[in-house]
């Protein structure tokens, strides 16, 4: 009987997969009855059980999980041949239960709709509207940098132990929740990586736990990157799983933030964005646009910007590939490059938004 049940597990990853791709194609099905529905559940649940641990219990699970697929597998090398069949059940049952927990933790995620259509705003924009909404964040973010420093040409240190970020960061969301009532966190559960060096030569800054609903942060990157990471982080574990939406929600969670250290990692983290889409589009005018500029603002990127060269490895990139597959996979055509697609959310929607 054991046996029967195991191959019906195993034989049950192909209708789930076809189930998943049939889902897929009725984003606003999933938007109502998985995202604003049973997912914010099952999110709420994982975080308020594990948010009180100190320590992310998700990487520990990763952990064992690894050491035992090792031991696993190291055990029944032998069974591979003479008993195949048997073998690749195993396998394959183990995989299915992992795919059927991924999506309905949080996996389905990906096939909500877009957040533009969410807010009512345009996915396109044009060169002179990039150009309008950067020089509205270059002033904001040097009016910032000259309240929180006395020379334009030094960088800003937050006064903040990493602890205290994650503590305060649900602060910005508390404020942004008046006028988007979907963004409400509570409760937390945000926490620093114990894979934090791994992360760092992996070249990642941060993930979210599917199984455990933790997000996580690399502790090793600069104190000046916690805000915004831990709102990206945050928005993810709210249901958000696209790269450039979540990092658009961080950006309006750190904006909204009462204090002006967060306001600062918000305005600085949109605007690096938006002039990394202008060098793309016209090198000359990206040059005439960065010297406005404070150069304390740009010292901040090049801090960042050292740590990520200080860590590049050959193996950045096939991990960096990998995780670009697979987001490819799950709707994210550009892969992480969708990242960067963050400046047509911030474009269309601070083009009929006061800053």
């Amino acid at each position: 009987m054991l046996k029967n049940t195991k191959l019906l597990i195993a034989i049950s990853l192909i209708p789930q997969y076809f189930l998943v791709k049939l889902l897929s194609n009725f984003p606003k099905f999933i938007e109502q009855y998985y995202s604003n529905g049973l997912y914010q559940y099952i999110s709420k649940i994982f975080r308020f059980i594990l948010g009180w641990f100190p320590f992310s219990f998700g990487d520990l699970v990763y952990t064992f999980t690894i050491i035992y697929a090792i031991r696993w597998f190291y055990l029944n090398r032998k069974r591979f041949r003479t008993n195949t069949k048997n073998w690749l059940t195993d396998v394959f049952a183990a995989l299915a239960i992992f795919y059927f927990a991924f999506h309905l933790f949080w996996g389905m995620n990906y096939h909500r709709l877009p957040l533009h259509k969410s807010l009512n705003i345009e996915s396109k924009y044009t060169t002179e509207q990039l150009v309008e909404v950067t020089n509205m964040l270059i002033k904001k973010s040097n009016t910032l940098h000259s309240k929180l420093s006395k020379n334009d040409t030094i960088k800003i240190d937050l006064p903040f132990s990493k602890n205290e970020i994650f503590k305060m960061t649900s602060i910005g969301y508390d404020n942004l929740k008046i006028h988007f009532p979907h963004f409400k966190y509570c409760p937390k559960s945000i926490k620093t990586s114990i894979y934090s060096y791994p992360l760092t030569y992996m070249g990642f800054s941060g993930y979210l736990n599917p199984f455990t609903n933790e997000a996580q942060v690399d502790g090793l990157i600069p104190i000046y990157k916690f805000p915004t990471t831990s709102a990206h982080e945050i928005a993810h574990q709210l249901g958000y799983a696209a790269e450039n939406e979540a990092n658009f929600i961080g950006f309006m969670a750190t904006i909204n933030h009462d204090n002006m250290y967060f306001k600062y990692a918000g305005y600085t983290f949109s605007l690096r964005f938006c002039l990394n889409e202008i060098y793309r589009r016209d090198e000359a005018l990206y040059e005439t646009i960065v010297e406005t500029v404070n150069p304390g603002i740009l010292k901040n990127y090049k801090e960042v910007r050292d740590f990520w060269d200080a860590h590049q490895n050959p193996a950045e990139p096939f991990f960096k590939g990998f995780y670009s597959n697979f987001l490819k996979a799950n709707k994210q055509d550009k892969g992480m490059q969708s990242y960067n697609y963050v400046v047509a959310l911030l474009v269309n929607y601070f083009d009929s938004t006061n800053l």
